[in-house]
């Protein structure tokens, strides 16, 4: 061994003598090899205050970039002490004009109805439907205390009952108002949730196969031509002469226009999800198929550990427009349906026909805009937790 050799392997590793637990026994020192990049390491400073903050406030600005809430990036970066006049801007671009635009179409609604006149009245500005608003939600207050004083009403006939010793008097009713605001709302939630799920559990495995086969493309590619344009008007009468055929004992849990409404809205909202799937399936990347054939993959771990991954932000994006269409559609099928839902709401209040419908259909058009934006963040932060992106 040459001395420039020796030498180097010196520099390149330090002896470090420390006394062993049976060294001090014996009296020997034992000596460990400690590598120069271990001993760096050690030197190495811990991050300080500012870069832990720093880090911190990078986090919490892109997790609400993430939720939607992106707006609120510039606020928290001016408390940071960062550039005002930059932040200011950023605040002004991602708040300021959207809430003026808001308040031009406020204003603009409120000059034009009160120049339309109907055979219901005035055509509602947004006063009055604010107002109709605070009436939806006072019923909705109302009916739930009625539905508790009956129940305690209930509690306390049967409890005397039990106590005069007659229990063949006890009985179990169901509170049988009717539904409120609210109570729609959610039953057309649970609907287009469930239509959604039933697209996806079909769209996605066809979706898989037609991207990783041109044969199965072909053969499927016609069909989903045909009935991709197809109106939920269309489908709905054909799915109740189904149901009404098929599901013969409907139960209370799953009423027939429950279930009419959520097939319907599969017909129609699976197609976007198939069609994103396949054209995901069949992008990735050659070489990381072959590679999945060099490691002999078989073909469940093909699918789950390579295809459904590389694909996964463009079958959200698929899942995105699913659950938009199919929320579009639900209101359709509900109002012909008669599913209890926000459809309905707009069907009866249409038939109502009162001085206060008008300004009732307009509640549930805003709280259809609003629950669908509410969706489509959902499924875009669900996409950015699942997918990676230049934040991630």
């Amino acid at each position: 061994m040459t001395s420039a050799t020796s030498r180097q392997i010196e520099s390149d590793t330090v002896l470090e003598t420390r006394p062993s637990a049976s060294s001090q026994q014996t009296g020997v020192v034992a000596t460990l090899p400690v590598s120069t990049e271990n001993i760096a390491a050690a030197k190495a400073p811990a991050p300080s205050s500012t870069q832990v903050l720093t880090q911190t406030v990078q986090r919490v600005t892109n997790g609400l970039s993430v939720v939607g809430l992106g707006f609120l990036n510039p606020i928290i970066r001016l408390l940071m002490g960062e550039d005002p006049r930059t932040q200011l801007g950023e605040l002004w671009k991602m708040l300021g004009i959207p809430l003026v635009a808001i308040m031009v179409f406020l204003a603009a609604w409120s000059a034009g109805a009160a120049q339309v006149k109907t055979s219901l009245g005035q055509i509602p500005g947004p006063v009055m439907v604010w107002e109709q608003f605070g009436a939806l939600m006072e019923d909705h207050r109302a009916t739930r205390a009625k539905e508790a004083a009956f129940y305690d009403r209930q509690d306390e006939r049967n409890a005397r009952y039990l106590a005069e010793g007659r229990p063949e008097k006890v009985k179990e009713r169901s509170f049988t108002g009717k539904p409120t605001y609210i109570d729609q709302i959610l039953t057309s939630l649970k609907t287009v949730f469930f239509g959604f799920v039933i697209a996806t559990l079909i769209a996605v495995p066809i979706g898989i196969f037609c991207g990783l086969s041109p044969t199965v493309n072909a053969a499927m590619n016609p069909l989903i031509q045909v009935f991709k344009p197809v109106s939920p008007l269309a489908w709905l009468p054909i799915v109740t002469i189904v149901v009404s055929a098929v599901y013969v004992n409907a139960s209370d849990a799953l009423p027939k226009s429950f279930l009419v409404s959520a097939i319907t809205v599969t017909l129609c909202s699976l197609w976007p999800t198939l069609i994103n799937t396949a054209l995901g399936v069949s992008s990735i990347d050659k070489d990381l198929l072959n590679v999945s054939k060099v490691l002999q993959l078989n073909t469940r771990d093909q699918i789950f550990k390579l295809v459904i991954p590389s694909s996964l932000p463009l079958i959200f994006t698929g899942l995105r427009l699913s659950l938009g269409v199919g929320w579009m559609v639900l209101i359709a099928a509900e109002m012909l349906a008669q599913n209890p839902g926000l459809g309905k709401f707009v069907w009866d209040e249409f038939q109502n026909g009162s001085s206060s419908s008008l300004a009732r259909i307009m509640v549930a058009v805003l709280t259809i805009g609003v629950i669908g934006f509410l969706l489509d963040r959902a499924m875009y932060t669900l996409q950015a937790m699942f997918t990676y992106s230049d934040k991630r």
